[in-house]
């Protein structure tokens, strides 16, 4: 992965910001690793972050449950990751960790809550911030057995937000936002939105596929639905015979999948290209005539701005996180049933006066964000805690 490399002016605001909240070290707390088998794009984002922090000269602890094949502790583009303990214990032990001063000291603490809390308002006295990219929602009953899932959602949605009431909040899209209040309960001014950045590789360039290519990314887990997204795209098939899609990822659904092809004769169309090195993954990008993305839940959805800023407009579901992710009408098109994406893509696919005017939108949107906007902003949101802090200690 591209490390960010931020401007003079980026590093110097991460500084000033960091020396004005005595935030020197900062531990990052995450079920999941960058190197993990089955990392997306909470990952990518706290990855990014703590490396443009690092830049800046912060120290930062990125604490996170163990990865195999990988060693317990690293060093990866400036900050440190500690990996111990499987996906369940994690959230115990790092807790203890903390505790028990195990991690060594901090000023400021970063809790990355992916479904399952570490519950930082009850041990952490210092300065913190929570990022909270979506609610799991239905996320719950298509990863887990109906006992635990029930569990999950009352953990989620009923038990663990009273603790956060006065946390301050981070999240991805306004959509998201939205989520987190009327889902969650979570007051307004208690969060924050920053939106993620995208990595400088995605640019545009290339050539075009000569035959219209749909693109889709994402871990081939069942919020994705790309079985979904293959019936939708077989109905398009149809009537688009030379269309074509790959899918890029890996994961435990790939067997599903697999048979949902089978199911509809797109053996010779659908492509299951699994995990591909970053210069193949921009190729297929600057190649595609759109991205689709079929997801349940997303806190943004990566992977259509990626695209867009390979300039390849997108077909998305109308989530939350698309529809900040994605100008609707401009930088591709939203829908919410079956046959509003069916028709989205063939019109996308078929009407070239339609794909110039979403292509030249999706490079405008591409442009929008960055990294170093990011960084910038979730730091905001910690020293700002951290100065709040200080001035009631002063009164």
């Amino acid at each position: 992965m591209t490390v960010p490399t931020a401007s003079e002016a980026t590093l110097k605001a991460l500084g000033d910001l960091a020396a004005e909240a005595s935030l020197r070290r900062i531990h990052m707390m995450a079920w999941r690793d960058l190197d993990d088998v089955e990392a997306g794009g909470s990952e990518v984002h706290a990855h990014h972050v703590a490396s443009l922090w690092a830049q800046a000269g912060i120290e930062v602890l990125h604490r996170t449950s163990y990865a195999a094949g990988h060693p317990q502790r690293v060093m990866r583009d400036g900050y440190e990751v500690t990996r111990k303990a499987g996906r369940y214990m994690v959230f115990p032990r790092s807790v203890m960790a903390e505790l028990a001063g195990r991690n060594g000291t901090r000023d400021g603490l970063v809790e990355i809550w992916n479904g399952v809390p570490f519950m930082s308002p009850l041990w952490c006295r210092g300065p913190r911030s929570v990022w909270l990219h979506h609610v799991h929602g239905p996320m719950w009953e298509m990863t887990l057995p109906p006992n635990l899932a029930r569990m999950g959602h009352t953990l989620e949605e009923r038990i663990a937000p009273r603790f956060y009431r006065r946390s301050s909040i981070v999240t991805l899209s306004n959509s998201s936002k939205d989520e987190l209040i009327n889902e969650l309960g979570f007051k307004e001014k208690r969060i924050a939105v920053v939106p993620p950045g995208i990595d400088s590789k995605f640019s545009p360039g290339g050539t075009r596929s000569a035959t219209p290519l749909v693109v889709a990314v994402g871990r081939l887990v069942p919020v994705k639905d790309f079985p979904r997204l293959v019936r939708i795209m077989a109905r398009v098939h149809e009537t688009v015979p030379e269309a074509r899609l790959v899918i890029v990822g890996e994961g435990y659904e790939r067997q599903k999948i697999e048979t949902t092809i089978r199911d509809h004769d797109a053996e010779d169309w659908v492509t299951l290209a699994g995990r591909v090195d970053d210069a193949t993954l921009v190729s297929l990008y600057r190649s595609a005539w759109a991205v689709a993305s079929t997801s349940v839940r997303e806190g943004w959805g990566m992977t259509v701005t990626e695209g867009a800023a390979c300039s390849t407009p997108c077909v998305a579901t109308r989530i939350a996180g698309h529809l900040d992710a994605v100008v609707d009408g401009e930088s591709g098109l939203l829908g919410e049933t079956d046959d509003d994406l069916e028709g989205a893509l063939r019109l996308l696919l078929t009407d070239a006066d339609v794909r110039r005017r979403l292509t030249d939108g999706a490079l405008r949107r591409g442009t929008e964000l960055s990294w170093s906007s990011t960084a910038v902003g979730t730091l905001q949101v910690l020293a700002a805690d951290s100065l709040r802090r200080r001035h009631h200690r002063g009164r």
